[in-house]
């Protein structure tokens, strides 16, 4: 860690922390460029049905935050650098797979993409499932830049600047997510469907040069490597687990991620079918980061002097608004708002919400995790603090295919004459169908998750104040 020092250093960090910034930049571009229009790859792409590719997408998810738990201690033992290399040349190997997969099945025959969505064969056959190998490789290398990046921050910043080292951070990781997933819609316009593969080489491009600055630039100040067996690591995790107060933490906050995973999970299906194929979900979902970038810095500064649980229980209570929000544009009928669809004006709303709530959860919630941990295992530490995304991608997606196949159903699967009904009603001749007549309900499900979520902060604040006097007196 770097020397701890009772001068406050201002805005001065090492060598270390700003290429780790650098590079969770491009990484950040390439996964959110890529992870926007997951859903719409597995479906459009490769043939999965809504709750399929809800249940691949949540179980990718979660894993990239669960194995930080073990690629953190991992980390720890082979070094940052290494671990990073490692990272960065498995992410690019998995993005460029995912972009070579749809090539290897037509070329068995198998019709996969076009202007026009095509399935021919893929909805029953197992070469779909090809994907589960490419998705592996992925994850394993997106697990060590949780916990490396992250515990990399916590080593080249002191007490007196963690919170403002984190509010870069987090300041970059959105920077990172706005460019990547600008770079979607346009490729859909140019090339349809096919847009959706060629995304993964310009993933496969920036972890590449990221794994080119990390190995010429990133040189980590006074970094011990230290082994750990498996063992170790489960008894590190089962400590972690065993602390009633991070344990409750991790929960609750889950509620918040399992708003913030709709983003992907439901968003993107959810706008094309209810506002038309012209709507632009990774430029609506862009929101989120540009108002992180805009806000995160300033909401740091001024609640420097509050409690971390203060900030990010006013944060939790912004989440229920943006839902709220996201349900509202089906309730204003199909007649545009300042020349959008009311779908598509009350989701941006709602997600500029969502981003505003980020700002005030996300750092802080970063910087108490990183306090607890015990010197030297700020990575093992801080990638546990991931779990809570663990939980809430494995519960949230699935939950999001299930309404979506409820609610807001794939049109394929709907008869010819309720498909060009929909369709009319986009065009603007007539309601839409009765299929999507209660299609906002889905976001109601996740007002009340984010509701009780944010009355259960205020109870953990409660008890654990209560529990800290005690101690004192």
């Amino acid at each position: 860690m770097s020397e701890t020092t009772t001068k406050d250093p201002g805005w001065s960090f090492s060598n270390a922390f700003w290429v780790a910034n650098g590079v969770e930049l491009l990484e950040r571009a390439a996964w959110y460029g890529v992870f926007v229009a997951i859903t719409l790859y597995l479906s459009r792409i490769l043939g999965y049905n809504d709750v399929q590719a809800a249940t691949v997408s949540g179980v990718f998810t979660a894993g990239l935050y669960l194995l930080p738990t073990f690629s953190g201690a991992y980390a720890d033992r082979i070094g940052f650098r290494n671990a990073l290399l490692l990272a960065f040349g498995l992410l690019t190997i998995g993005y460029a797979g995912m972009w070579a997969l749809p090539t290897l099945l037509q070329s068995n025959g198998l019709a996969v993409y076009g202007r026009e969505v095509q399935f021919t064969g893929l909805e029953e056959s197992w070469y779909k499932w090809l994907f589960i190998p490419v998705m592996m490789v992925i994850m394993v290398g997106g697990s060590f830049i949780k916990s490396v990046i992250t515990g990399t921050i916590a080593k080249e910043t002191t007490e007196v600047n963690r919170a403002r080292g984190y509010s870069i951070f987090y300041a970059m990781v959105n920077v990172g997510a706005f460019s990547g997933k600008t770079i979607v819609k346009p490729l859909r316009d140019s090339m349809g469907n096919e847009g959706l593969i060629v995304l993964n080489l310009f993933a496969a491009s920036m972890t590449l040069l990221a794994f080119i600055l990390v190995l010429f630039f990133y040189k980590a100040a006074k970094e011990k490597v230290e082994a750990r067996s498996v063992a170790e690591v489960w008894k590190s995790l089962l400590a972690v687990l065993s602390q009633g107060r991070l344990l409750a933490l991790i929960l609750i906050i889950t509620g918040f991620w399992m708003v913030q995973h709709q983003l992907y999970a439901s968003m993107p299906k959810y706008v094309l079918r209810m506002a038309g194929e012209g709507s632009s979900p990774s430029w609506y979902a862009n929101v989120n980061p540009a108002i992180v970038v805009l806000t995160v810095g300033l909401v740091t500064q001024l609640l420097r002097k509050r409690t971390a649980l203060f900030s990010m229980t006013m944060g939790m209570f912004i989440m229920p608004v943006s839902a709220f929000c996201m349900a509202a544009g089906n309730m204003f009928g199909g007649a545009e708002i300042m020349g959008m669809h009311p779908i598509a004006v009350m989701m941006v709303i709602g997600i500029a919400f969502q981003g505003l709530a980020e700002s005030f959860i996300s750092p802080r919630y970063l910087e108490y995790f990183s306090l607890q941990a015990p010197k030297g295992e700020e990575g093992l530490y801080l990638g546990f603090s991931h779990l809570h995304s663990f939980i809430s991608a494995l519960v949230g997606f699935f939950i999001s295919g299930l309404m979506l196949d409820r609610w807001c159903p794939d049109p394929r699967t709907l008869p010819e004459s309720v498909q060009a009904e929909r369709l009319a009603a986009l065009a603007g001749n007539g309601p839409m169908p009765e299929a999507y007549a209660h299609a906002h309900y889905l976001w109601f499900v996740f007002v009340g998750i984010a509701f009780t979520s944010a009355v259960a902060l205020i109870v953990y604040g409660q008890v654990t104040r209560r529990i800290d006097a005690r101690k004192t007196a």
